[in-house]
């Protein structure tokens, strides 16, 4: 054999080294890489979940999300169908039952009562974040706080009656003069008018019906509180948030705060998704994790292992 055959046959042996050794490390790092039970990375950003309130919809939430999306975070901002707290909190955990990994639910005005239910026994959500919202107790609902603690909401609103398939109820409307005073004051008039016309009407049930559970009083919780609300009385919403002992901010906001004020609101959440504990801990997940992590190392070095037997009876056969 030539010497340049042997050459050849060595750099080949070479290549097929490198190949074999650069398996070996990608199996170890995937060995290494920790997981949750549910596939989800280690250390990821949870996905915030945006939660609107009554007489609005997901747009609502623009100006954070823009915010959000540009700091890396994953949004959803589902539709709050609106026609009562167990109706809509059933929606919403659905809605949490398709993401994967953590989450940190976020409610403004009555969404907040429904995060409160619809995180109720689900171990991905992390954090929750009440914008200028409801936070009821168990036993409580929408009506009875604003009975301990009234607001000008109470003659803001109009009643029409409505039909479904099915059934039959009433609906609330803000009324078109009232949205800027009540909902909206420090938004400019136009804008103000804009989601009066807009606007999207909530049952009457969402506010009657008493919560069932009360997710913030196991899921640490954030809270901020709009000076100058006039929708939710700011008493009501200290109120809550000291109740829960949530992690609380205060701002010179109408009830509008994720509009008006998105920066501050999308900070509040950031805060949240930042204090969030892992999405498992290692107490729970280090017994999986070191068996993967073992499985992968004798893998790769199976694979060195082999390769290197080969490698080494092909050099025998071709080299004098």
């Amino acid at each position: 054999m030539t010497p340049l055959a042997i050459s050849g046959g060595r750099h080949r042996i070479l290549r097929a080294h490198v190949t074999v050794a650069g398996c070996a490390l990608a199996l170890c790092a995937y060995a290494a890489a920790p997981t949750t039970a549910d596939g989800a990375t280690s250390g990821a950003k949870p996905t915030v979940v945006l939660v609107h309130g009554a007489f609005a919809d997901g747009s609502s939430w623009d100006g954070v999300i823009s915010r959000l999306e540009r700091s890396g975070y994953t949004v959803i901002a589902p539709a709050n169908p609106l026609r009562g707290l167990y109706n809509d909190s059933a929606y919403i955990a659905s809605v949490l039952d398709s993401i994967k990994g953590p989450v940190v639910l976020v409610g403004h005005s009555y969404g907040g009562a429904v995060i409160s239910s619809a995180a109720a026994d689900n171990p991905r959500v992390k954090s929750l974040v009440y914008v200028s919202a409801l936070m009821p107790d168990v036993g409580e609902s929408g009506m009875s706080l604003a009975a301990r603690f009234p607001s000008e909401l109470s003659t803001a609103t109009r009643s029409v009656p409505y039909r479904e398939s099915g059934r039959s109820g009433t609906d609330l409307y803000l009324k078109r003069d009232k949205v800027h005073q009540v909902f909206a004051a420090d938004l400019p008039e136009s804008e103000a008018n804009l989601l009066g016309v807009t606007q999207r009407p909530v049952a009457t049930t969402a506010f009657s019906e008493k919560a069932k559970v009360a997710a913030w009083k196991h899921i640490p919780s954030w809270s901020l509180v709009g000076r100058q609300d006039k929708t939710i009385n700011p008493d009501q919403e200290r109120f809550q948030a000291k109740r829960a002992g949530a992690h609380t901010v205060e701002i010179n906001s109408s009830h509008v705060s994720l509009i008006a004020h998105p920066e501050a609101v999308a900070d509040l959440i950031m805060q949240a998704a930042a204090a969030s504990p892992a999405p498992s801990s290692l107490a729970t997940t280090g017994s999986v994790h070191d068996a993967r992590a073992e499985a992968g190392i004798a893998g790769a070095s199976l694979v060195v292992g082999t390769g290197a037997i080969l490698l080494g009876r092909r050099l025998r056969r071709r080299l004098p």
